[in-house]
Protein backbone atom coordinates (compact mmCIF):
# COMPACT_ATOMS: atom_id res chain seq x y z
CA UNK A 1 0.00 0.00 0.00
CA UNK A 2 1.44 3.21 -0.36
CA UNK A 3 -0.15 6.74 0.60
CA UNK A 4 -0.59 10.39 -0.81
CA UNK A 5 1.30 12.55 1.50
CA UNK A 6 -0.94 14.89 3.03
CA UNK A 7 1.72 17.57 2.83
CA UNK A 8 2.30 18.43 -0.97
CA UNK A 9 5.79 19.93 -1.85
CA UNK A 10 6.68 20.22 2.03
CA UNK A 11 9.45 18.15 4.11
CA UNK A 12 7.37 14.58 3.79
CA UNK A 13 6.78 15.14 -0.09
CA UNK A 14 7.61 11.72 -1.75
CA UNK A 15 4.53 9.68 -0.35
CA UNK A 16 3.08 10.47 -4.35
CA UNK A 17 5.57 8.08 -4.98
CA UNK A 18 5.89 5.52 -3.59
CA UNK A 19 6.88 7.14 -0.33
CA UNK A 20 10.73 6.90 -1.16
CA UNK A 21 11.63 9.91 -2.07
CA UNK A 22 13.48 12.47 0.54
CA UNK A 23 15.95 11.81 3.43
CA UNK A 24 15.77 8.46 5.07
CA UNK A 25 15.74 8.66 9.09
CA UNK A 26 18.15 7.16 10.70
CA UNK A 27 16.20 5.12 13.40
CA UNK A 28 13.68 4.08 10.67
CA UNK A 29 17.01 2.27 8.83
CA UNK A 30 18.12 0.75 12.04
CA UNK A 31 14.77 -0.70 12.52
CA UNK A 32 14.88 -2.18 9.19
CA UNK A 33 18.52 -2.73 9.34
CA UNK A 34 17.78 -5.06 12.83
CA UNK A 35 14.83 -6.72 11.24
CA UNK A 36 16.47 -7.99 8.17
CA UNK A 37 19.37 -9.75 10.31
CA UNK A 38 16.99 -11.04 12.91
CA UNK A 39 14.80 -12.87 10.53
CA UNK A 40 18.26 -13.83 8.13
CA UNK A 41 19.24 -15.59 11.20
CA UNK A 42 16.52 -17.55 11.55
CA UNK A 43 17.86 -19.78 8.69
CA UNK A 44 21.14 -20.63 10.37
CA UNK A 45 21.05 -23.22 12.78
CA UNK A 46 23.91 -22.04 14.89
CA UNK A 47 22.22 -18.80 15.29
CA UNK A 48 18.36 -19.58 15.07
CA UNK A 49 18.21 -19.21 19.00
CA UNK A 50 18.67 -15.44 18.60
CA UNK A 51 15.47 -14.54 17.14
CA UNK A 52 14.13 -17.53 19.27
CA UNK A 53 14.57 -16.08 22.75
CA UNK A 54 13.60 -12.42 21.63
CA UNK A 55 10.61 -13.02 19.94
CA UNK A 56 6.94 -12.98 21.95
CA UNK A 57 6.30 -16.65 23.31
CA UNK A 58 4.47 -18.02 26.27
CA UNK A 59 7.89 -18.21 27.86
CA UNK A 60 7.01 -14.32 28.75
CA UNK A 61 4.95 -15.59 31.57
CA UNK A 62 5.36 -18.56 32.47
CA UNK A 63 9.07 -18.80 32.61
CA UNK A 64 9.75 -14.99 33.30
CA UNK A 65 11.09 -14.19 30.11
CA UNK A 66 10.04 -10.52 30.38
CA UNK A 67 12.50 -8.83 27.92
CA UNK A 68 10.30 -10.28 25.34
CA UNK A 69 7.54 -7.74 25.72
CA UNK A 70 10.00 -4.93 24.28
CA UNK A 71 12.51 -6.73 21.74
CA UNK A 72 9.45 -8.85 19.89
CA UNK A 73 8.89 -5.66 17.23
CA UNK A 74 12.32 -6.01 16.60
CA UNK A 75 12.65 -9.23 15.49
CA UNK A 76 12.00 -10.09 11.34
CA UNK A 77 9.10 -12.55 11.29
CA UNK A 78 9.10 -15.76 9.57
CA UNK A 79 7.97 -15.68 6.08
CA UNK A 80 8.51 -16.35 2.62
CA UNK A 81 11.61 -13.90 1.40
CA UNK A 82 10.14 -11.82 -1.54
CA UNK A 83 6.50 -10.76 0.90
CA UNK A 84 9.24 -10.03 3.63
CA UNK A 85 10.94 -7.26 1.56
CA UNK A 86 7.67 -6.45 0.49
CA UNK A 87 6.69 -5.75 4.02
CA UNK A 88 9.75 -3.88 4.54
CA UNK A 89 8.90 -1.43 2.25
CA UNK A 90 5.51 -0.43 3.06
CA UNK A 91 6.84 -0.34 7.04
CA UNK A 92 9.38 2.33 6.03
CA UNK A 93 7.07 4.41 3.75
CA UNK A 94 5.00 4.77 6.96
CA UNK A 95 7.49 5.04 9.23
CA UNK A 96 9.26 7.76 7.75
CA UNK A 97 6.03 9.90 7.94
CA UNK A 98 5.27 9.16 11.23
CA UNK A 99 9.02 9.66 12.23
CA UNK A 100 9.26 13.66 10.38
CA UNK A 101 5.86 13.81 12.37
CA UNK A 102 7.23 13.25 15.81
CA UNK A 103 10.95 13.07 15.63
CA UNK A 104 12.80 10.80 18.02
CA UNK A 105 11.98 11.02 21.51
CA UNK A 106 7.87 10.48 20.53
CA UNK A 107 8.51 8.33 17.71
CA UNK A 108 10.14 5.72 20.14
CA UNK A 109 7.63 6.32 22.72
CA UNK A 110 4.94 5.43 20.46
CA UNK A 111 6.64 2.02 19.86
CA UNK A 112 7.13 1.35 23.51
CA UNK A 113 3.46 2.84 24.39
CA UNK A 114 1.71 0.51 21.93
CA UNK A 115 3.72 -2.54 21.36
CA UNK A 116 3.99 -2.85 25.15
CA UNK A 117 0.38 -2.54 25.56
CA UNK A 118 -0.15 -4.44 23.02
CA UNK A 119 2.14 -7.13 23.78
CA UNK A 120 0.55 -7.44 27.92
CA UNK A 121 -2.82 -7.66 26.32
CA UNK A 122 -2.32 -10.59 24.25
CA UNK A 123 -0.24 -12.65 27.21
CA UNK A 124 -3.06 -11.76 29.07
CA UNK A 125 -5.35 -13.10 26.80
CA UNK A 126 -3.10 -16.25 26.76
CA UNK A 127 -3.19 -16.98 30.51
CA UNK A 128 -6.75 -16.29 30.79
CA UNK A 129 -6.85 -18.98 28.10
CA UNK A 130 -4.24 -21.32 29.97
CA UNK A 131 -5.93 -21.72 33.16
CA UNK A 132 -9.54 -21.77 31.84
CA UNK A 133 -8.45 -25.15 29.74
CA UNK A 134 -9.32 -23.78 26.67
CA UNK A 135 -7.36 -24.57 23.34
CA UNK A 136 -5.09 -21.84 22.01
CA UNK A 137 -3.18 -21.83 18.99
CA UNK A 138 -0.14 -24.09 18.66
CA UNK A 139 2.09 -20.67 17.73
CA UNK A 140 0.97 -18.17 19.83
CA UNK A 141 1.42 -14.39 18.96
CA UNK A 142 2.49 -15.47 15.73
CA UNK A 143 0.66 -12.67 14.18
CA UNK A 144 2.03 -9.68 15.87
CA UNK A 145 5.44 -10.86 15.34
CA UNK A 146 7.85 -7.68 14.20
CA UNK A 147 7.45 -5.79 11.07
CA UNK A 148 3.88 -6.72 11.41
CA UNK A 149 3.38 -5.33 14.38
CA UNK A 150 5.24 -2.16 14.01
CA UNK A 151 2.89 -1.55 10.46
CA UNK A 152 0.35 -1.85 12.21
CA UNK A 153 1.51 0.91 14.74
CA UNK A 154 2.27 2.91 11.89
CA UNK A 155 -0.21 2.80 10.01
CA UNK A 156 -3.01 3.79 13.08
CA UNK A 157 -0.59 6.50 13.73
CA UNK A 158 -0.79 7.91 10.23
CA UNK A 159 -4.56 7.11 9.48
CA UNK A 160 -5.33 8.98 12.57
CA UNK A 161 -3.03 11.84 12.08
CA UNK A 162 -3.61 12.04 8.42
CA UNK A 163 -7.37 11.02 8.51
CA UNK A 164 -8.10 12.91 4.56
CA UNK A 165 -4.87 11.52 2.96
CA UNK A 166 -5.35 8.71 1.01
CA UNK A 167 -3.83 5.28 1.11
CA UNK A 168 -3.72 3.01 -2.11
CA UNK A 169 -4.38 -0.33 -0.81
CA UNK A 170 -2.81 -3.13 -2.79
CA UNK A 171 -1.08 -0.39 -4.61
CA UNK A 172 -4.42 0.39 -6.82
CA UNK A 173 -7.45 0.76 -4.39
CA UNK A 174 -7.63 4.03 -3.34
CA UNK A 175 -9.41 4.94 0.31
CA UNK A 176 -9.63 7.42 3.21
CA UNK A 177 -6.55 6.93 5.66
CA UNK A 178 -9.26 7.51 8.25
CA UNK A 179 -10.68 3.73 7.49
CA UNK A 180 -7.48 1.97 7.84
CA UNK A 181 -8.13 1.16 11.28
CA UNK A 182 -11.09 -0.78 10.30
CA UNK A 183 -9.45 -1.96 7.30
CA UNK A 184 -6.35 -3.30 9.82
CA UNK A 185 -8.61 -4.50 12.16
CA UNK A 186 -10.47 -6.92 9.51
CA UNK A 187 -6.87 -8.24 8.16
CA UNK A 188 -5.69 -9.07 11.75
CA UNK A 189 -9.62 -10.55 12.20
CA UNK A 190 -8.89 -12.75 9.11
CA UNK A 191 -5.33 -13.91 10.13
CA UNK A 192 -6.97 -15.12 13.33
CA UNK A 193 -9.63 -17.11 11.37
CA UNK A 194 -5.95 -18.86 9.37
CA UNK A 195 -3.88 -19.27 12.70
CA UNK A 196 -6.70 -18.96 15.84
CA UNK A 197 -4.58 -17.07 17.58
CA UNK A 198 -6.73 -15.24 19.46
CA UNK A 199 -3.44 -13.77 22.02
CA UNK A 200 -2.46 -12.54 18.57
CA UNK A 201 -5.91 -10.94 17.26
CA UNK A 202 -6.17 -9.04 21.05
CA UNK A 203 -2.73 -7.74 20.64
CA UNK A 204 -2.54 -6.14 17.27
CA UNK A 205 -6.26 -4.46 18.21
CA UNK A 206 -4.76 -3.10 21.30
CA UNK A 207 -1.98 -2.02 19.65
CA UNK A 208 -4.34 -0.24 16.74
CA UNK A 209 -5.90 1.75 19.94
CA UNK A 210 -3.22 2.77 21.82
CA UNK A 211 -1.82 4.09 18.49
CA UNK A 212 -4.90 6.53 18.17
CA UNK A 213 -5.25 7.09 21.63
CA UNK A 214 -1.53 8.17 21.33
CA UNK A 215 -1.73 10.38 18.24
CA UNK A 216 -5.30 11.52 19.06
CA UNK A 217 -4.34 13.18 22.21
CA UNK A 218 -2.77 16.05 20.16
CA UNK A 219 -4.15 19.23 19.98
CA UNK A 220 -6.04 19.68 16.62
CA UNK A 221 -5.12 21.87 13.53
CA UNK A 222 -7.67 23.65 11.28
CA UNK A 223 -10.46 21.68 10.29
CA UNK A 224 -10.89 19.50 13.24
CA UNK A 225 -7.67 17.21 11.66
CA UNK A 226 -4.78 15.65 14.29
CA UNK A 227 -1.22 16.53 13.46
CA UNK A 228 1.70 13.87 14.37
CA UNK A 229 3.53 17.42 14.79
CA UNK A 230 1.35 19.15 16.88
CA UNK A 231 0.63 16.05 19.32
CA UNK A 232 4.30 15.98 19.60
CA UNK A 233 4.77 19.54 20.64
CA UNK A 234 2.05 19.58 23.30
CA UNK A 235 3.00 16.50 24.73
CA UNK A 236 6.80 18.77 25.14
CA UNK A 237 4.49 21.64 26.53
CA UNK A 238 2.80 19.11 29.27
CA UNK A 239 6.39 17.79 29.66
CA UNK A 240 7.90 20.34 30.68
CA UNK A 241 4.78 21.89 32.50
CA UNK A 242 5.29 19.13 34.68
CA UNK A 243 8.90 19.52 35.63
CA UNK A 244 8.52 23.46 36.31
CA UNK A 245 5.50 22.49 38.82
CA UNK A 246 7.70 19.73 40.39
CA UNK A 247 10.52 22.51 41.02
CA UNK A 248 8.15 25.04 42.43
CA UNK A 249 6.99 22.64 44.65
CA UNK A 250 10.25 21.59 45.55
CA UNK A 251 11.83 24.80 46.01
CA UNK A 252 9.18 26.59 47.29
CA UNK A 253 8.95 29.05 44.06
CA UNK A 254 5.89 31.06 43.24
CA UNK A 255 4.81 32.18 40.12
CA UNK A 256 3.61 35.71 39.75
CA UNK A 257 2.10 37.02 36.32
CA UNK A 258 3.61 39.77 35.42
CA UNK A 259 0.55 41.40 33.44
CA UNK A 260 -1.89 40.77 36.22
CA UNK A 261 -2.64 42.56 39.71
CA UNK A 262 -2.50 46.74 39.95
CA UNK A 263 1.02 45.65 42.39
CA UNK A 264 2.64 43.84 40.15
CA UNK A 265 5.89 45.43 38.99
CA UNK A 266 7.01 45.60 35.15
CA UNK A 267 10.35 45.83 36.27
CA UNK A 268 13.48 46.36 35.88
CA UNK A 269 13.93 42.85 37.59
CA UNK A 270 16.94 42.59 39.95
CA UNK A 271 17.90 39.19 40.23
Amino acid sequence: MVTRNPYPGGRMGGFGGFGLAGPAPRDVLIILGVLFVTFALRFFESTAIVPAVLQLTPRVWMQGWVWELVTYPFIGAAGSGLFFLLDLLILYMFARDVYFGLYRRHFWRLILWSSLGGALAAVLVHVLLTFAGLPWAPAPFAIMQGQWMLTAIFIAAFATAHRDATIYLFFFLAIPARWMLLVEILFAFMAYLFSKDLPGFVGICAAVGLSYLYVRSSGSLRGGRRSLREMRLRLEKWWIQRKLDRARRKRGFKVIPGDKGPNVRKGPWVN
